[in-house]
């Protein structure tokens, strides 16, 4: 056993020195070029995010630690046209996780055909990676109302220089990640326009359509952003509506702002971010015993404040986010134990 372990730690740091002098390739992998091929390029790169928080919410007078992150990802390519990933989360609020696991093949110039395991194309924030947040606890939209994994295929193509647009359009199964023996009449399907109007700015349409359990579910999201001297802003509507009327349709908003101030010492720089987002009752399409749908996540609203303190040169590295959260509710509302006002302090690292 000892052996083993000795083996495969000298693996992972031959493999993690050599994957510093490949070609920049990001986590869902790219297009080789056929011309400069070497055989390093075939090497697997290593990708991680670790993030240790502390909360405490002082309405309650009670804290915690925790790990809400321990992600590890395997990305690579097998042949100049087609790449992989694979990436597990070993503590997901405790819980081990699968979450990616597919091939990305890439037919012609800019055109990319996707089948496995993945995030569901749709909305900005649900489709960040952790440690792409700027906030240490995710948006309603990213968190409730719009995070989808599953499994399927998508295809994508990038406009490039003809016109600044990504588009990605996938079908799925709809059961989830652990419930993929099931066969289906139907699946799931979504489409996602991201346009480009410059280079600091984006403009991202989406939709998607999910069928939980017996009642189909329609979703319609529209968010933008903006960069310019320091300032990133960022503005997203999420409508979600119920065939046959089964729940009254659900609202979702997210705007934030971020501005850096470069450091000198130790941090590289500062953030101040302030962000507000709402939601109303939110039904995830589960029945209660009565046989309609039941209300997940009551309506509420939310103003957060923060700072974030970077220590590596580049951005979402080495990132100490302190966060304070105040959540407004109706009257009638049933907070769950964790959505009450609180501070959090999270250190997040990036490898």
């Amino acid at each position: 056993m000892r052996y083993s372990l000795a083996i495969l730690l000298s693996l992972f740091t031959a493999i993690s020195l050599k994957a510093q002098d490949m070609p920049s390739i990001n986590e869902d992998g790219k297009k080789l070029n056929k011309e400069k091929m070497e055989k390093r390029d075939y090497l697997p790169q290593i990708h991680g995010t670790i993030r240790g928080k502390y909360e405490y919410q002082p309405e309650l007078n009670v804290s915690r630690f925790q790990v809400r992150n321990a992600r590890f990802s395997l990305t690579g390519n097998v042949h100049p046209i087609v790449a992989y990933k694979a990436e597990i989360d070993l503590s997901d609020e405790g819980n081990i996780k699968m979450l990616d696991a597919y091939t990305r093949i890439f037919p012609i110039k800019g055109l990319t055909a996707t089948i496995g395991q993945m995030r569901v194309p749709f909305t900005i924030d649900a489709h960040r990676s952790p440690h792409q947040q700027y906030f240490a606890n995710r948006s309603f939209i990213a968190k409730q109302v719009g995070n989808v994994r599953d499994v399927g295929a998508t295809i994508g193509y990038d406009f490039n220089k003809m016109f600044p647009l990504i588009l990605e359009v996938g079908a799925f199964n709809g059961s989830g990640l652990t419930q993929q023996k099931e066969w289906h009449k139907g699946f799931n399907y979504s489409v996602k326009a991201q346009l480009f109007p410059s280079p600091n700015s984006n403009i991202t349409l989406s939709t998607q359509t999910i069928k939980p359990d017996v009642t189909r579910i329609y979703m319609y999201d529209i968010g933008a952003y903006y960069n310019i001297m320091g300032l990133h802003v960022e503005g997203e509507y999420l409508y979600k509506t119920y065939r046959y009327d089964a729940f009254k349709d659900v609202h979702a908003v997210n705007c934030f702002a971020n501005y850096d101030l470069p450091l000198k010492k130790v941090f590289s720089k500062i953030s101040f971010l302030a962000r507000y987002d709402m939601m109303t009752d939110h039904s995830n399409g589960n029945r209660n015993e009565s046989g309609k749908l039941q209300i997940d996540d009551y309506q509420r609203h939310r103003l957060t404040g923060g700072i974030t303190l970077s220590i590596g040169k580049k951005a979402f590295v080495a990132d100490i986010r302190l966060n304070y959260e105040m959540y407004f509710y109706q009257d009638d509302a049933v907070p769950l134990e964790s959505e009450h006002d609180k501070l959090v302090i999270e250190v997040m690292t990036r490898f």
